[in-house]
């Protein structure tokens, strides 16, 4: 059986407080900018992105800001990174 394969998905009383926002989605490069609103971001956190049509968990690789990598992001940073599928603006971000 593959169970490792199919993720529930999570609900937003499980989630909590979202820790930001999508702003924009660079679909040619698969790239999100996310304005974080609250809390710290780091590289090797894991994120959870959820929306409308948007619903899946990643760990956060690498973070950019202004094309400069940084390794911690915190609250009020617009931060750009590379997502595994399609995010669109006001989708809500969640540190799990």
């Amino acid at each position: 059986m593959i169970f490792g394969l199919f993720r529930k998905k999570r609900s937003e009383e499980e989630l909590g407080e979202p820790i930001g926002e999508v702003t924009h989605f660079f679909p040619h490069v698969k790239a999100g900018v996310i304005k974080l609103k609250r809390d710290t971001l780091s590289a090797g956190d894991t994120i959870y992105i959820k929306g409308h049509t948007t619903n899946f968990e990643q760990k956060v690789s690498s973070m950019q800001v202004n094309h400069s990598p940084i390794e911690k992001a915190s609250k009020g940073q617009e931060v750009g990174m590379k997502v595994k599928s399609k995010v669109r603006h006001g989708d809500k971000v969640y540190k799990v």
